[in-house]
């Protein structure tokens, strides 16, 4: 019964990602192509996510308080799909912004929820396997949805168009949302072990692994920078652009659900190797040739792979289950504020020299190991008792 909840999750999100990571990959080029600069993409893109990450904690803390878990979820998803195929309408890079940053805003309001119902699930079928398959199933999505984008860039040759098609995705996702809703309306009946924590607070653990995956998001280059890169330098052509993207979604995707079998084996030591592994991404996406940014993007991939599975499954080991939503809230609003920060900096750093860039972004994300190091420690010990 889980093992079905996850799965119908797992569809939801694999529609969502053809539409919002459809679109996700022409964004960068559709804004430099209205006129935006450099700076102006890393500054949309990284308030985009500031914004969303930090409404996250407030929408957590919302559907702990009410319970409405299911409402919430349903907000957010008709907010964050349908933002999206409007972008076809936008004549100028301001309302493409505009369009862009509700669309973050829709997917602020269902996650926390979203998550915390996952979560219940999770704890019959394995954190790390139950994270690690919906992330997998996400990221087919994500990879189907830029190679629609580049299959009607090649045959029609307009963005416009490409955004519009993505209205049945959006569409066919919130369907099954609602058939998921009345067929598990009570998603936290599914967890019947609650993990008690000795204290109301959140355990010290939890903020330390927080100040880690924060470091990780700040300085992990946002997609849109880097189409934005391959556009500006001619490195990776137009129709090109989203199939990388798509490379990267199926790499993504992979990782995610190799990570998550590992996770419930190897724990905090996984997550560890995957940013020791994708960190090199940087130096070969915006220094190297056509071939370099191939492998680059692919290790980019496995970075978002991690982040989108194992790291939302360690929170669920954390804390307790009527704080789950508030933990998700709290979590993506200092990952977010994070991300918009590093977002914003990469952005002016690019248009300096991306030799500063790239040195910013491998280092911020190195000084995130020692405190995974903390962490993965403390859970020994414990084992050790």
């Amino acid at each position: 019964m889980a093992f079905k909840f996850v799965i119908l999750l797992g569809l939801v999100s694999l529609f969502a990602d053809i539409t919002y990571e459809g679109a996700r990959s022409i964004t960068g080029p559709y804004l430099a192509l209205l006129g935006a600069s450099a700076t102006t993409v890393g500054l949309v893109c990284g308030f985009g996510e500031l914004l969303g990450y930090t409404l996250r904690f407030i929408s957590g803390y919302i559907s702990d308080k009410t319970k409405r878990y299911w409402l919430i979820t349903i907000i957010g998803y008709i907010v964050n799909l349908l933002a999206v195929p409007l972008l076809a309408l936008a004549g100028r890079w301001e309302i493409a912004a505009v369009l862009m940053i509700t669309e973050r805003i829709g997917k602020a309001i269902r996650t926390p929820s979203r998550d915390a119902m996952l979560s219940y699930a999770t704890k019959q079928i394995g954190r790390g396997r139950g994270f690690g398959l919906h992330e997998a199933m996400d990221q087919i999505g994500a990879m189907l949805g830029p190679l629609i984008v580049a299959a009607v860039l090649f045959i029609k040759g307009d963005y416009k168009i490409s955004f519009a098609v993505l209205l049945l995705p959006a569409l066919l996702a919130i369907v099954v949302l609602v058939v998921a809703k009345y067929r598990y309306p009570r998603p936290k009946d599914l967890e019947k072990v609650s993990f008690v924590l000795e204290s109301k607070n959140f355990p010290r653990i939890f903020w330390i692994y927080l100040i880690a995956v924060s470091f990780v998001a700040a300085g992990y280059v946002d997609f849109p920078l880097i189409a934005y890169h391959f556009k500006k330098t001619s490195l990776v052509s137009d129709n090109w652009i989203p199939i990388f993207y798509a490379l990267a979604m199926g790499v993504d995707a992979l990782a995610a659900f190799l990570f998550g079998y590992l996770f419930d084996r190897k724990g905090t030591s996984v997550i560890i190797f995957a940013v020791l592994l994708s960190v090199f991404f940087t130096p070969l996406v915006f220094l190297g040739n056509f071939y370099s940014c191939l492998l680059g993007i692919a290790l980019w991939g496995i970075g978002m792979g991690a982040q989108e599975s194992i790291m939302r499954a360690g929170i669920a080991g954390m804390v307790a289950v009527d704080k789950r939503g508030s933990a998700y809230g709290i979590f993506n609003a200092g990952y977010g504020f994070f991300w918009f920060f590093g977002s914003m900096l990469m952005g002016v750093f690019y248009d300096l020299s991306v030799y500063i860039l790239v040195m910013f972004s491998v280092a911020v994300q190195l000084i995130s190991i020692p405190f995974f190091i903390m962490i993965r420690n403390n859970n020994l010990s414990k084992k050790m008792i």
